[in-house]
């Protein structure tokens, strides 16, 4: 019983403790890693223990550096906090030509899926710097290239191709460097003209794009128009001289029609004139010309239906209107209103009385032969418009 005595106290503060661990593992946050295992063609003053970084900010570090004969196998870890994007690279920066480098990620997480863990990036997904001894190995190669056991060989007469190339520059150039600097300005100028004027050329270039694509897709038609060119040309070619002869007659001709409207001018422009004044009346009478054209042919078509060829008469039907009622009570009264528009014809003056007050005052269009009478009422001396009048 003394021995459980004393572990109460003891029990008790281990519960306690843990239960306060248990809220801190809930409460606090868990930072995990996600781990990468990315292949470099090479790696080197890259170790153990150095910085992964995402814009030049520690993430995670690298946990093993092993060759694999071909390449070389880095495995890194970074804090899960951070996210990097599916298509994601690994680069190993050298920040200074001598120091330890360190894993860049990159490009910057935008949105999107995310780099699985335990993801592999192969020799496609991953680059290394260029090395100084690699500079200057590429630079003594060059070096050996241009020289005298390369392009600079010297030939019969001890002279070296690139010594040739130089020397034939400097003479071209000699005392043109004033000019040739020009060139560079003015070319500098064009370069920022075009660089200012960038969405104009890109918008010129889709659209030349697009034309081509067109002329892409009826490659068969722009081939058969460029043949039919081709023939047409060919025509021309073979008939050229005829073509020559053709145009010399034209020319005459021009010369010929040049010197009739030289010497008739004053009645080409008198003609013209009138020409003129009956192109605007038949504008203005647009309405009455298209009625007469509707009309026409059925009033053409009548008048052949009314024609007797038996008897030589046009047989229709009068319509005497208003005039029925004196035809029935005084034949003569209607026959003299009819005729009194001949003017050979005369009737008593009681008769043509009475047919004038029935005819509502109505006059011949004529007061004697020859001689229009402008009294009449509703009648036109213009005929609507179609010939002059003078006043």
């Amino acid at each position: 019983m003394s021995l459980l005595r004393r572990l109460n106290p003891v029990i008790a503060v281990v519960a306690i403790i843990a239960i306060i661990a248990a809220l801190v593992w809930v409460l606090i946050p868990h930072s995990g890693k996600r781990y990468v295992v990315a292949d470099f063609p090479k790696t080197i003053a890259l170790y153990k223990g150095s910085d992964v970084k995402i814009l030049g900010v520690p993430v995670g570090k690298v946990d093993s550096v092993d060759p694999m004969g071909t390449f070389v196998r880095v495995k890194f870890s970074y804090d899960d906090t951070y996210k990097v994007p599916a298509d994601a690279r690994a680069d190993v920066i050298s920040p200074s030509i001598v120091g330890d480098r360190f894993i860049q990620l990159d490009p910057v997480y935008k949105g999107g899926a995310t780099l699985a863990d335990n993801a592999h990036l192969g020799l496609d997904r991953t680059q290394t710097p260029l090395e100084l001894d690699e500079i200057f190995g590429n630079l003594n190669q060059l070096d050996i290239a241009l020289g005298p056991q390369g392009a600079n060989a010297p030939d019969k007469n001890g002279v070296g191709a690139l010594t040739r190339l130089l020397d034939n520059t400097a003479r071209n150039f000699g005392g043109q460097g004033v000019k040739f600097n020009n060139s560079i300005r003015n070319f500098s100028k064009l370069t920022r003209t075009l660089a200012d004027n960038k969405d104009e050329l890109f918008g010129a270039s889709t659209e030349i794009e697009k034309f081509i694509h067109t002329f892409a897709k009826n490659d068969g038609t722009v081939r058969k128009f460029a043949q039919s060119l081709a023939s047409g040309s060919s025509m021309l070619s073979n008939d050229r001289h005829v073509l020559a002869s053709a145009l010399d007659n034209l020319s005459v001709a021009l010369t010929a029609v040049r010197g009739f409207v030289h010497d008739n001018r004053a009645l080409l422009t008198k003609n013209i004139s009138g020409l003129t004044r009956i192109s605007n009346t038949l504008v203005k009478n647009r309405k009455s010309l298209d009625y007469i054209l509707k009309v026409g042919p059925v009033a053409l078509n009548n008048l052949a239906l009314a024609y007797d060829p038996n008897t030589g008469t046009l047989d229709t039907r009068m319509d005497i209107g208003d005039n029925v009622h004196q035809l029935t009570t005084n034949p003569a009264v209607m026959l003299c209103s009819l005729l009194s528009g001949i003017p050979t014809v005369s009737c008593p003056e009681s008769l043509t009385d009475k047919a004038a007050k029935g005819s509502n005052q109505r006059t011949a269009p004529f007061s004697s032969p020859g001689e229009r009478n402008s009294t009449v009422p509703g009648f036109d001396a213009t005929l609507a418009g179609l010939v002059g009048v003078t006043k």
